[in-house]
């Protein structure tokens, strides 16, 4: 048994907190609002995400991330990524440095272009080392990982002993953990893949047809390859689970959150209207913009992304950013 400290209580924190007791591990979780904590700890249920799911009764919640980080054997960051640097740094003075930090937040920060990983480290300088840092991505909604639905995700750090740590701490029956050690494919893969599942929305929602959103998720894995191989990952990382796989469940979801952006979108809805209906984050939009100025930047060829970049902050008709893709230069497929 480990001890384990949450940081969010959004969907996917909420359901990681029952996988990770189902484990046999001692959970805490924080949450910003006063009133989810209050609600974990009376009635066992989170009033803001997952409201059906019924939560162990020894998951312990706390609004103060001072009471829930003491003598801590891991902490997983999951908190919406724009967040992570603000919430790591209120975190580093109250840790002893022995601690595994594991996120399973998605993104690429904007301006800065780091990975989730990356920010940890740089902003834990000086109290925990980069080999106690990792991440866990993989195909892993959280409606159907409360639901103990079986899920196969994947853990990859900067050592293989927090690796395997955060392997066997998750590990369960229903949640099946593969280890790796490309940390910057992983991260790539889980982070990319939401900016396809825009486009793939907008595929559904324009009613546009399968045979748009099997070319979409081809491609979009080529330029997913072809990012990670500029920054050192390792071409198969993107045929795994948080390549493919990934890429699969979130353009194709009914519970995606970046794939509904797209479906409204491609409906006619504007970006701000969409965003001030929704209770959750798509992270997909902010890593856009990351991705895109990124690929900018480095003279990398990123044609999908840059279209869904010019529809969320340019105002482009997805119709017309559809025919620019569709009307590109001839290209080989494959350059061997």
């Amino acid at each position: 048994m480990r001890k384990v400290t949450i940081v969010g209580a959004g969907s996917f924190g909420t359901a990681l907190a029952t996988v990770l007791d189902t484990a046999g591990n001692k959970v805490q979780i924080w949450a910003r609002e006063p009133e989810v904590v209050e609600s974990i700890n009376t009635f066992h249920k989170n009033p803001a995400y997952l409201t059906d799911l019924e939560l162990p009764e020894s998951i312990e919640a706390y609004n103060e991330l001072e009471q829930c980080l003491r003598s801590q054997d891991i902490i997983v960051f999951a908190t919406p990524s724009h967040t992570l640097r603000e919430i790591a740094a209120r975190i580093k003075p109250c840790l002893d440095g022995n601690e595994i930090l594991v996120t399973v937040s998605k993104g690429i920060e904007n301006d800065t272009f780091k990975t989730m990983s990356q920010i940890l480290v740089e902003v834990m300088e000086g109290v925990t080392y980069e080999d106690n840092i990792g991440v866990l991505y993989g195909p892993s909604h959280a409606e159907e990982v409360a639901m103990l639905r079986p899920t196969t995700v994947v853990a990859a750090a900067y050592s293989s002993r927090t690796t395997r740590i955060i392997q066997e701490t998750f590990l369960t029956p229903m949640f099946r953990v593969y280890a790796n050690n490309d940390v910057i494919g992983v991260e790539i893969g889980g982070s990319v893949k939401n900016i396809m599942a825009i486009a793939a929305g907008v595929i559904d929602g324009a009613q546009l047809g399968d045979n748009a959103k099997a070319a979409l998720i081809t491609r979009g894995l080529h330029e997913m390859k072809r990012m990670g191989s500029m920054l050192g990952a390792h071409p198969d990382t993107f045929s795994g689970l948080t390549g493919m796989g990934d890429l699969i469940v979130t353009c194709t979801s009914e519970h995606s959150r970046n794939r509904y952006v797209g479906q409204q979108i491609g409906k006619g809805q504007k970006l701000d209207e969409i965003i001030k209906s929704m209770n959750m984050v798509a992270e997909g939009i902010k890593t856009t913009k990351s991705v895109h100025d990124w690929a900018v930047k480095n003279h990398v060829e990123m044609p999908i992304t840059e279209a869904v970049y010019h529809v969320l902050f340019d105002g482009v008709n997805p119709a017309d950013a559809l025919s620019r893709l569709m009307n590109r230069d001839p290209k080989e497929e494959v350059i061997i």
